[in-house]
């Protein structure tokens, strides 16, 4: 008999044109006085201003010092000002890296130290912090739905995740009309990272029946609506669709955590540039593939796979691989950046973050070295 626990504490507000009730979910809150976390695209093009301008003067100050992987310092920045301002609420309309430093701040804002300690586990947040209005502006990591936030300190050299109850937001507004302005990489990539957080969520050890109904529906959207979202970029079906994929997938993996091709993306996005979905999707056929093989989960991951209309799973790991190859993302190590044998033992070992754990095949050094020699494109000096 199976025992499992869930839990998912936000309110989703799901629909194009949501936007537009901006104003109700602010009175809804309680909040007097808020600051707007957003991107400075979106400061660009005018649509802060006009989001302050239907909030009638709830927000007073816009933050956008964040960049696509947050770092420590945009996140105190943004901290600082939400304790400046005197704010008892924020509203963050943003994609969903940039999500992950909206929330960290609220938390942090409430407290007297800086986002380091938090991240290194010197600290722990003990109280919630000021309501967060997430508005996800992409359709990827679902940190409007999360108790997680990634974040980077470039001091020290790492990326890495804090992780508190604390850290959900006080109310999700998911408008797939905000997603229709998303370049072709952001659509192709983030998409990406919606399928690697519903199959690791599927395959990781922390799965469970209500993560697994997820998982697979968020799957399923993702392999028949991201190709049309990529290529017919004001198609709003497919932009709602890819949305709610998001979401589902969030609901998935805020229970069972990432697992392998998570681990392997932090190396790859913190020393060779690469976008973060993007640098999940290098290793996710190959995780799929290995899982489908070896381990407890094998014959779970065939059935998965099947389900989703494909002959087997090296089938469903192969159109991962055409995908790929059709958005124009990356599908081997030169491609990635990685020339030499000694870049490659420098990428290996910098893929052993905790979520690597997740996987039940367990993934050791030599292991992970042949994977990642079988992505070689003939170029690699590989002894």
């Amino acid at each position: 008999m199976e025992d499992f626990f869930y839990k998912q504490p936000v309110p989703i507000d799901f629909g194009a044109g949501k936007i537009r009730k901006l104003p109700e979910i602010i009175k809804q809150t309680g909040g007097k006085k808020g600051i707007l976390i957003s991107a400075p695209s979106m400061l660009r093009q005018g649509i802060a201003q006009d989001i302050m301008k239907e909030a009638g003067g709830a927000l007073t100050a816009v933050f956008s010092s964040i960049q696509q992987n947050p770092t420590v310092k945009n996140t105190d920045d943004c901290a600082r000002m939400l304790r400046e301002e005197g704010a008892d609420f924020a509203v963050a309309i943003v994609g969903g890296s940039v999500l992950d430093c909206a929330k960290a701040a609220a938390c942090i804002a409430q407290t007297p130290y800086s986002a380091s300690a938090f991240l290194a586990k010197a600290q722990t947040l003990v109280q919630p912090g000021i309501p967060l209005i997430a508005i996800p502006t992409t359709s990827g990591t679902a940190s409007e739905v999360t108790n997680v936030s990634v974040l980077t300190d470039t001091k020290k050299g790492i990326k890495a995740l804090i992780s508190s109850d604390f850290l959900y937001p006080a109310y999700a507004l998911v408008d797939p009309e905000l997603t229709l302005s998303c370049p072709k990489h952001v659509t192709a990539s983030s998409g990406l990272d919606v399928l690697a957080h519903s199959l690791e969520a599927y395959y990781g050890k922390k799965h469970q029946p209500y993560t697994d109904m997820a998982a697979e529906r968020a799957a399923a959207l993702v392999f028949e609506y991201l190709l049309p979202a990529y290529h017919e970029p004001g198609n709003l079906q497919a932009r709602a669709k890819m949305s709610e994929a998001s979401v589902t997938a969030g609901l998935a993996f805020n229970m069972t955590q990432t697992a392998a091709a998570h681990a392997c993306s932090y190396p790859l996005t913190q020393e060779f540039g690469i976008a973060h979905g993007e640098a999940c999707a290098f290793t996710l056929p190959s995780f799929w593939r290995l899982n489908s093989v070896e381990g407890p989960e094998s014959g779970r991951l065939e059935a998965f796979s099947r389900c989703l209309g494909f002959k087997d799973a090296d089938a469903l790991a192969g159109r991962i691989d055409e995908m790929k190859k059709e958005m124009g993302l990356i599908t081997t190590l030169e491609e990635a950046g990685i020339e030499t044998e000694a870049d490659l033992d420098r990428l290996v070992a910098a893929s052993f973050a905790p979520n690597m754990q997740n996987s039940p095949v367990n993934i050791t050094k030599d292991k992970l070295k042949v994977m990642y020699s079988r992505l070689a494109g003939g170029k690699v000096k590989l002894a």
